[in-house]
C-alpha cells in the first residue's frame, strides 16, 4: 500500500493535494521531485506507480517479490538500490531482517519497504532539514541508507552481548551444552554479514557520485555512511571469528568431558570388580570357605574387600579419575 507521497520544491514539501497520476508532471514542471513511500505493495498497487514513472519491468518485479541481495543497478534513466534492514528482537532473542528497495530518478524517488523500518520518521527528520532536502532525490537516498546503516549498530551490540554470554558459559565449566545457541548466533551473524558486505561497494560508488542522478553535494554524506558501514563490517568480522573460536573451544571441552566420564566409569568398574571377583570365587568354592573353620573368616573377607576397594578409590581419587 502507499503510505505517503509528496512533491518537494526548494527543499520544502508542497502542501497541495496532488493526484498520484500528476506527481511526475508536477515535479518536472517546477524543478522539484516526488517522493513516494510504499509498504509491501501488491502487483496491482504498484502498477500505477510504475506506469507513472516509467519504471523498468525487471526492477518492478524485484520490488514486488523482494528477497533480493543488496545491490545498486541502473535501468535506463533510473537506479534501483536494494538494502537489507536489521532489527534486534529482544523478546525472541533473534534478529529480524527486512528489505528496502529504492527507485531513484532525476526528479523522483520511490521507496518500497518489506519488514520493519521507520521511514516516516526519516521523512519527518529530512523535512526539517530543507538545506539537505534541496539536493533532491539523492538527499532522500542518503537519509534512508544512513537510517538502515545506523540500524545495524544496535544489532551488532546485541549480538556481541549475546555471544559474550555464550563465551562465559563455555569457559565456566557449565555442563549445559551451548552448541545450539552458538549455531543460532552464527546464523544471525552470517545473515548480517550478507546484508553489510554487498552494500559496501554501492555506497562507495555513491560516495564518488558515479551516477548523474546523485547530486555531487551529497558525496561527503555518503562517505560518512561508508565509514560507518566499514566500522560495522569490521565488528561483524570479529564476531564471526569469535564464534568460530567459541565453537572450537566448546567441542574441545565436550571431548575432554567425555574422556573424564570414561575415566570415572572405568575407575568405578575397577573398584566394583574387586568384591565381584572375591564373591565369585566364594560361590565356586563353598566347601573351602574360611568361615567354615574360622569364626572371623567372613568378617575378614569383608574387611579385605573393603580395604582393597578403599585403596583403589584413594588411588583413583589421587590421580584425578574420580
Amino acid at each position: 500500500m502507499i503510505v505517503d507521497y509528496a512533491v518537494y520544491e526548494g527543499g520544502h514539501r508542497v502542501e497541495d493535494a496532488i493526484p498520484l497520476d500528476e506527481l511526475h508532471e508536477r515535479s518536472q514542471a517546477n524543478h522539484g521531485f516526488a517522493w513516494i513511500g510504499l509498504f509491501e505493495p501488491t502487483a496491482e498497487e504498484f502498477d500505477s506507480v510504475a506506469g507513472e514513472f516509467n519504471l523498468h519491468p525487471l526492477a518492478v518485479e524485484d520490488a514486488i517479490t523482494a528477497h533480493q541481495r543488496p545491490k545498486l543497478e541502473r535501468y535506463g534513466d533510473s537506479l534501483l538500490f536494494v538494502l537489507k534492514t536489521a532489527r534486534w528482537d529482544a523478546e525472541a532473542d533473534d534478529v529480524r531482517f527486512g528489505e528496502v528497495l529504492l527507485f531513484i530518478g532525476d526528479d523522483f524517488i520511490i521507496s518500497v519497504r518489506h519488514g520493519e523500518l521507520d521511514l516516516h520518521g526519516v521523512r519527518q527528520q529530512l523535512e526539517s532539514q530543507p538545506d539537505i532536502l534541496e539536493c533532491g532525490p539523492s538527499a532522500v537516498l542518503y537519509a534512508i541508507v544512513d537510517s538502515v546503516v545506523d540500524g545495524y549498530e544496535p544489532v551488532v551490540e546485541a549480538l556481541d552481548a549475546s555471544i559474550s554470554g555464550i563465551e562465559r558459559d563455555v569457559f565456566s565449566g557449565s555442563r549445559r551444552n551451548p552448541t545450539e545457541r552458538i549455531f543460532a548466533r552464527k546464523r544471525d551473524v552470517l545473515e548480517l554479514y550478507g546484508a553489510i558486505v554487498p552494500l559496501l561497494e554501492p555506497v562507495e560508488i555513491l560516495a564518488r557520485a558515479g551516477f548523474p542522478q546523485i547530486n555531487p553535494k551529497m558525496k561527503p554524506y555518503f562517505r560518512d555512511v561508508h565509514d560507518h558501514l566499514l566500522r560495522e563490517y569490521g565488528r561483524v568480522q570479529q564476531l564471526r571469528e569469535v564464534l568460530t573460536s567459541i565453537l572450537t573451544a566448546n567441542l574441545t571441552q565436550a571431548s575432554i568431558r567425555q574422556n573424564e566420564d570414561v575415566r570415572k566409569i572405568s575407575a568405578w568398574a575397577a573398584i566394583i570388580a574387586v568384591p565381584t571377583l572375591i564373591t565369585g570365587v566364594y560361590g565356586m568354592n563353598f566347601d573351602h570357605m574360611p568361615e567354615l573353620g574360622w569364626s572371623f573368616g567372613y568378617p575378614a573377607a569383608l574387611t579385605l574387600m573393603a580395604s582393597i576397594c578403599g585403596l583403589l578409590y584413594w588411588r583413583f581419587r589421587k590421580s584425578g579419575w574420580l
